[in-house]
């Protein structure tokens, strides 16, 4: 697989500017394993729910470490038992403007008050139904996974701090490989991006 060139990662950052999603691959930590991603500061209910109808994996909120510390979102992990080495933060829910939780538009309000340039800890309640996930501040050099290539592009184009990563999940529960998804994505028109590529390190 060889690298994007400019003009094709600078397409991509234009599609997570207007608000579109990409599927990222190559996640060295996971086997295969993919997800759809947006960049956070452009969520909405209509993009959370096409994850939860076409990812039907969890949907979570890939934060830079400054960023979950700002909010007051700390390890999930207690220390006691085993770790999985998953980096995900205490699950969150936006203070005001939420019903249930856990509808698209809930969730898609619950990241954009996190995302918010002022926002505080005070802003969101724990638990809630969006799952954070902390990046390792080394980045890809450190940690070649789905959550810190978000991070990655999220930054190189000026789109915050945050990423909404989902995994995807064919038809019959198993996870998907990028074989599964080449039609889908030309159909719908989202870019596939192997990590492995983008030399961010």
């Amino acid at each position: 697989m060889t690298a994007p060139g400019d003009s094709e990662l600078d397409a991509i950052g234009q599609h997570l500017a207007d608000g579109g999603l990409v599927i990222l691959a190559g996640d060295a930590l996971r086997h295969g394993d993919l997800d759809f991603a947006m960049a956070a500061s452009r969520v909405t209910p209509q993009a959370i729910n096409f994850m939860a109808r076409h990812g039907r994996g969890l949907i979570c909120l890939g934060l830079t470490q400054p960023r979950a510390w700002k909010l007051g979102i700390t390890p999930q992990n207690s220390g006691e038992g085993g770790d999985s080495g998953r980096p995900f933060g205490v699950s969150i829910e936006a203070r005001h403007g939420v019903e249930t939780g856990i509808s698209a538009h809930d969730r898609a309000r619950t990241i954009a008050v996190a995302m918010a340039p002022d926002a505080r800890a005070a802003d969101l309640v724990k638990p809630g139904h969006v799952f954070p996930l902390i990046a390792d501040p080394g980045g890809l050099a450190v940690r070649r996974s789905t959550l810190e290539a978000g991070i990655a592009l999220c930054r190189r184009f000026d789109l915050g701090e945050g990423i909404v990563l989902c995994a995807i999940l064919r038809d019959d529960g198993t996870m998907a490989r990028r074989a599964d998804m080449e039609d889908f994505a030309a159909e719908q028109r989202t870019p596939i991006v192997d990590i492995g590529t983008l030399g961010f390190e």
